[in-house]
């Protein structure tokens, strides 16, 4: 989904987002400035700001002074799409806990969750790398026998999904 430019109302405590254009990224990132601090991210632009300090720089100092309202964790709808968010677990040992849309592909972060993330992994392909050995960790054999079948499959197939789905783990 391209970035939308409707005002978009926050999923966490109800209250209309800010659009915040971070020019390094040409996006525009909805904030809830006068409610809880939270951050929607349309499809994509989550990994341009993540691995660009510019940006967020720019975040924090939208959100710099002010004092936010304290949200519980709740089912979220998508403020652009409509669909339920489904909670997910972006750190190793699941002390952050953000709501991802897997109808339009937003994002959406409490206020300092932002913050965590980027504590805990300095890159999109550091987080990326963790994550694939905490998939071996877990998976053991399942996961050996995933890397054999991608390493002797026929390089001339055309990609399907599930070639797709073993490239993403491997």
């Amino acid at each position: 989904m391209p970035d939308s430019e409707k005002v978009l109302i926050c999923p966490a405590c109800g209250e209309e987002m800010n659009k915040i254009y971070i020019e390094e990224i040409q996006c525009l990132i909805d904030i809830c400035l006068d409610g809880c601090g939270g951050l929607f991210f349309d499809n994509r632009e989550y990994k341009k700001v993540y691995g660009n300090e510019s940006a967020i720089d720019q975040i924090k100092a939208a959100l710099e002074g002010k004092n936010f309202k304290p949200v519980e964790p709740s089912k979220r709808t998508c403020p652009a799409c409509g669909m339920k968010m489904i909670t997910n677990k972006t750190s190793l040992d699941g002390s952050v806990i953000i709501d991802d849309c897997y109808g339009c592909g937003g994002k959406f972060l409490d206020y300092g969750e932002l913050d965590k993330i980027k504590a805990e992994f300095k890159s999109e392909n550091e987080h990326s790398e963790d994550v694939m050995k905490y998939l071996k960790n877990k998976m053991g054999e399942e996961y050996t026998e995933i890397q054999a079948y991608k390493l002797t499959s026929d390089k001339n197939k055309k990609p399907n999904l599930l070639n797709n789905i073993i490239n993403k783990f491997l």
